[in-house]
């Protein structure tokens, strides 16, 4: 069993990628009156979380870098984000996109719902 996510990072000519990438999850743990075991794995150390929304139709063209590192987690609503080659993706619900650093990338709602995400702040590095 996979947990799958997007991670937003710079190359090695300064600018923003997107590479997608999977942890893979161990059978490791059983609560007590479940027969079955879950499955996890551990994923990065973290420092502090945070909500982040944004209102139906509100767009940053400008290209701009993280203020920090983070994972973000889509809980409400989709967005776009342009790296600076010009490759676009969309995040709807459920997409975790780990934010690193990088040239800068621009990032607009789609769709008609506002935008609510779940940040996790990460140490840099």
């Amino acid at each position: 069993m996979q947990a799958k996510y997007t991670r937003l990072f710079v190359d090695d000519r300064d600018g923003s990628c997107f590479e997608d990438l999977a942890t893979e999850l161990q059978p490791d743990f059983c609560p007590p009156g479940m027969s079955t075991p879950g499955f996890s794995a551990p994923f990065l150390a973290t420092d502090g979380s945070f909500w982040v929304g944004a209102p139906n139709g509100w767009k940053d063209d400008t290209p701009h870098t993280a203020p920090r590192r983070m994972i973000l987690v889509t809980t409400q609503g989709e967005y776009a984000i342009t790296t600076s080659d010009g490759n676009v993706r969309r995040f709807p619900v459920g997409s975790v996109v780990e934010d690193i650093s990088g040239a800068g990338h621009s990032f607009k709602l789609v769709g008609t719902k506002d935008v609510m995400i779940f940040g996790v702040g990460l140490p840099s590095g």
